[in-house]
């Protein structure tokens, strides 16, 4: 059986709209919903993440039935193990996953999903917009690029931390990522004690981001 799995630590509900279309559309049988919330969410979805989720969703038109929650994750390692046990608790067999996050965030969750659910079959799926468009959509392009700068960061590291597979990552994403550490985009980065920094990014002892597996 396919699920769906919601990403956490979101600031938009793009998520659940994505979800909708695609139960709609007949490609899965079953969403989970999962994520507390997070700084960035706290004031926009003050009762957690995936209840905001879930409440969108039913107003698009999804069943009830095929709504399971999962409100206690903080991360994304979390919400791949917590969504593993409701699903399991729920009777779900699953096969493969439908995983909808944010645009950025795709590569990032598939390769933690590759390390963490080896066993089902994955593929990503976002609000297909571009950078420009998806930034005047949240309202905040500084917070955008700050996520986008943390998103990488842990696409590079957290295969060393057993947390993620590898992925290639050209050289001009690299350098265009040091220099926006550089320039100040930093408010994501895992905390100084957790993962190496950037050089020149002057963070060595400000511990600035959200904990390992974020």
């Amino acid at each position: 059986m396919r699920a769906f799995a919601g990403e956490v630590r979101t600031h938009d509900l793009g998520v659940a709209d994505v979800a909708a279309e695609l139960y709609h559309k007949g490609m899965a049988p079953v969403i989970v919903f999962t994520g507390v919330t997070s700084p960035t969410t706290r004031a926009r979805m003050p009762r957690g993440e995936a209840v905001h989720y879930r409440e969108r969703a039913l107003e698009l038109g999804v069943a009830d039935s095929a709504v399971l929650l999962e409100s206690r994750a903080t991360n994304t390692g979390e919400n791949i193990e917590f969504s593993k046990a409701v699903l399991a608790e729920a009777g779900v067999q699953v096969s493969s996953v439908l995983l909808v996050s944010k645009p950025y965030e795709e590569r990032r969750s598939y390769a933690m999903m590759r390390k963490l659910w080896a066993e089902v079959e994955v593929v990503c799926a976002s609000t297909p917009m571009g950078l420009e468009e998806y930034a005047d959509s949240i309202g905040d392009a500084r917070m955008v690029i700050d996520m986008i700068v943390g998103a990488l960061q842990r696409v590079l590291v957290f295969p060393g931390l057993g947390l993620a597979i590898e992925q290639e990552v050209p050289s001009a994403v690299r350098d265009a990522y040091e220099r926006l550490c550089v320039e100040g985009f930093t408010s994501r980065l895992l905390p100084a004690d957790a993962a190496p920094r950037p050089r020149g990014s002057g963070l060595a002892d400000k511990g600035a981001g959200p904990g390992v597996n974020s």
